[in-house]
């Protein structure tokens, strides 16, 4: 799996292959890997549309809310994965329209970056990106529309982050990633639904995965390859990360990849599209992802598989819907709007 580009049974070892992440080394997998789930502002509605073989109700949220603090993660003090430290950079100087006086970011870009993996790019300067188009099979649009460059560099189309270069992510702009987020019901041993004692509300579940770099639980998600489609790309970061399909047997393939398809081709809805407030962006490279939740409303397809970590995780398991339980990054907001369409609790 490619971490930066594109961060509790054992038995069944599933195989999707919605999200693909090209992995350069298995101590960096996690931290360059992952895609943060960002906050969106307003009341998204939902509409059926097509992708590919399979029909997605896809939810409108295309910016995330930067009244109070933009993307602070993006400005954590120290950058993950190194002893780089950024150049702070307060809530009113993110923006590229506030002068900084003294503004100095350290440049910086990942040793495995720089040694120019075949999933990154060159250094700006022995190569001519075409960025805000599709640059050969790299898509190097943003989801946040035009976005500038300067000095043939482009710029973070949400501000200043107090660092430059590309840091533990591959491409110069936009780095593509996709989140599947598969929920089932959660039921007694009569298969009805369990309703939470306070709202009232039946329970879901989801697929999470214990991040081995910081051991917090998240989203199963990784990058999407150049010019892969971002439903292959869901389907194969699932596949990967959460049901090992790269270790299964050969005699548990067909049963794990009927299964796999019977709930991809099911009815899902994208949950969000569009930049993510990630602790691995900077000035000049930023995580962007499609969310998207596939409902195994019967519980009869991936429910009924053992779940096995992949590579990137050290646990995988279901977990229950609630905004008490922590999560990675900003993931929470993605289950937050789950709950909100499945009128699940949280």
């Amino acid at each position: 799996m490619y971490m930066l580009r594109r961060n509790c049974s054992a038995r069944i070892r599933l195989a999707l292959t919605l999200f693909r992440v090209q992995v350069y080394t298995s101590g960096l997998r996690s931290v360059l890997s992952r895609s943060a789930g960002q906050s969106f502002r307003g009341n998204p509605s939902i509409t059926l549309i097509s992708s590919g073989c399979r029909h997605l109700s896809k939810t409108f949220a295309p910016t995330m809310t930067t009244s109070v603090s933009p993307h602070r993660k993006s400005r954590c003090p120290e950058y993950p994965g190194s002893q780089i430290k950024r150049f702070p950079v307060n809530d009113a100087q993110v923006d590229w329209s506030q002068s900084v006086q003294g503004y100095d970011p350290v440049n910086y870009t990942h040793p495995t970056v720089a040694n120019k993996p075949p999933w990154a790019d060159p250094e700006i300067g022995t190569f001519s990106p075409q960025f805000n188009t599709v640059d050969g099979a790299v898509d190097r649009r943003s989801f946040e529309g035009s976005y500038k460059v300067e000095d043939g560099k482009p710029l973070n189309p949400h501000g200043r982050t107090g660092l430059t270069g590309r840091g533990l992510l591959g491409r110069w702009g936009p780095n593509h990633a996709a989140d599947p987020i598969v929920t089932r019901w959660k039921v007694d041993a009569k298969g009805e639904k369990i309703l939470h004692p306070v709202s009232k509300k039946p329970i879901l579940q989801f697929v999470s995965i214990k991040r081995k770099d910081c051991g917090e639980w998240a989203i199963p998600g990784g990058m999407v390859d150049p010019g892969e489609q971002v439903s292959l790309t869901l389907q194969r970061e699932f596949s990967e990360e959460a049901l090992n399909s790269l270790a299964v047997a050969p005699s548990e393939r067909e049963n794990i990849h009927e299964r796999i398809t019977q709930l991809f081709k099911s009815a899902g809805f994208q949950v969000f599209k569009g930049y993510v407030d990630d602790p691995r962006n900077t000035d000049n490279a930023w995580m962007e992802t499609v969310a998207v939740n596939f409902h195994d409303e019967n519980g009869n397809s991936v429910s009924e598989l053992p779940l096995q970590a992949g590579d990137d995780a050290g646990q995988v398991q279901w977990v229950d819907v609630d905004s008490s339980f922590p999560l990675y990054a900003s993931h929470s907001h993605l289950l937050e709007m789950v709950a909100k369409e499945r009128k699940a609790h949280w």
